[in-house]
């Protein structure tokens, strides 16, 4: 029988903890850079982080899942927002919306790393804006 209280929760079996007892938060922080880097890549390296962020929800406690589900959000809205700039392109408007997201896009980013680093959860997970 294992007396480890970590292993006994099934929830917690996949958690990676850093020697204080808390959940390593590098994987979360890697998906808030890589929707940074996004930003000049095309979006590519978001497609990545999104697709971290569904597999690794679900593995930690609440406030961590909680950055998992801002994340997702965030790239969802995000893709909803540039597809209302491309659009808009087309009335000349949409270059200063399109700077607008990314400028929305870097400030939830660094809202959300910041809160992470605090072990905390995230500010208005269900917001649309900030």
């Amino acid at each position: 029988m294992n007396d480890n209280p970590q292993h006994n929760n099934a929830s917690d079996r996949h958690v990676v903890t850093e020697p204080g007892g808390t959940p390593d938060t590098t994987l979360p922080l890697v998906v808030y850079a890589l929707y940074l880097a996004g930003i000049v890549t095309g979006g590519v390296t978001a497609l990545v982080g999104i697709v971290m962020a569904y597999v690794y929800r679900g593995n930690g406690p609440h406030w961590f899942d909680e950055h998992y589900r801002y994340q997702i959000r965030t790239f969802w809205l995000a893709m909803l927002y540039f597809a209302i700039s491309g659009l808009l392109m087309l009335i000349m408007i949409g270059f200063v919306t399109w700077l607008l997201v990314v400028v929305w896009l870097v400030v939830r980013c660094v809202k959300g790393m910041k809160r992470l680093q605090e072990h905390r959860e995230p500010d208005n997970v269900d917001a649309w804006l900030l």
